[in-house]
């Protein structure tokens, strides 16, 4: 049997690190890749649906002087949330997660994000944010997800320079530093891969991603960032405990539960959220998500309701937020 060491990117604060990932059963050579075309990409889509999580397996981590040992979940998942108090640079640095079984074993490097010193911080959802889905119509999400592989997908007009935009916002040296941002979506970790390699394409900032738990069959994949979306309420909520020093911006869509969830975050932490933006991906808004934002702006966070994202960046740049 062969290992799939899967690491996502991880986070660190004065106090505290954490690191995530899965342990399965390797899938190879059917992995995904943006090199594939036609059926080739929709049969290594299909695949990451296919997986065998390993359970109950023992993972270690390595960070500079510090070594610590857990093991997977039922799922394959893993998490190591540690004590850190040592001094660490602002930027992005190199973890090591190895794992050993019988006479074989495998070790993967994965990132871990030390913030720099900044004010502001981006949480932004994916499908029908930046990334073209059209989660409104099932079939078509599907066929979509199957036929096109990343450098056939999408992003909205304007939506790379208003996030580029943001990850700059208040910096005294653009040069230097960059805000923080995190992508929190419905889809799950499946699909991490292709989420980070369109982002990396498209030139969007640099994010620790946060997905929804591991599909294991077919059955799941026609489910694909469907159903309960309570989890992105936990995720956000977790990263704006994990640096409560920061203000956020919150980027969604109104295709889903983006507005219920974020007024939910808003009320929340009522001191943490500078603005909220809703894309608009229909002809015409969403009486209930313009009420949502009309209270949120009763709460004295900054809203804008919008569809092309030219929209957004005038309304950034006359709050101040950019």
């Amino acid at each position: 049997m062969k290992l799939d060491l899967k690491l996502y990117r991880g986070y660190v604060n004065n106090e505290e690190l954490v690191v995530f990932g899965h342990l399965f059963e390797s899938w190879a050579p059917d992995k995904y890749s943006v090199d594939k075309k036609g059926v080739k990409h929709a049969y290594s889509i299909l695949h990451k649906f296919r997986i065998k999580p390993l359970q109950n397996y023992e993972v270690r981590l390595k960070f500079r002087e510090m070594e610590v040992t857990t093991k997977t979940m039922d799922d394959g998942y893993f998490r190591f949330s540690v004590p850190f108090e040592e001094e660490l640079e602002p930027g992005w640095h190199e973890y090591e997660v190895s794992c050993r079984m019988f006479d074989f074993g495998i070790i993967e490097k994965g990132e871990l994000l030390k913030p720099y010193e900044s004010k502001l911080a981006i949480i932004s959802d994916i499908d029908d944010t930046f990334l073209i889905s059209h989660s409104n119509s099932f079939f078509k999400k599907l066929y979509v997800m199957l036929s096109k592989n990343i450098n056939k997908r999408k992003v909205f007009d304007d939506v790379v320079r208003h996030y580029q935009k943001l990850s700059l916002a208040g910096q005294d040296d653009n040069s230097k530093a960059s805000n923080s941002f995190f992508f929190v979506s419905s889809s799950e970790w499946n699909l991490y891969d292709f989420i980070s390699e369109f982002a990396h394409l498209h030139e969007l900032p640099k994010a620790v991603i946060k997905l929804k738990k591991i599909k294991t069959g077919l059955r799941d994949f026609v489910k694909s960032g469907r159903g309960d979306h309570d989890h992105k309420f936990i995720k956000i909520k977790d990263i704006i405990s994990f640096y409560p020093h920061l203000k956020y911006v919150l980027l969604g869509d109104d295709s889903q539960h983006d507005p219920y969830l974020y007024e939910r975050i808003c009320k929340t932490f009522p001191v943490n959220i500078r603005a909220v933006y809703i894309r608009q991906t229909s002809s015409k808004q969403n009486k209930k998500v313009k009420n949502v934002l009309s209270n949120l702006n009763d709460m004295g966070v900054s809203t804008c309701y919008f569809r092309d994202s030219d929209k957004a960046i005038n309304h950034s740049a006359e709050h101040g937020i950019i």
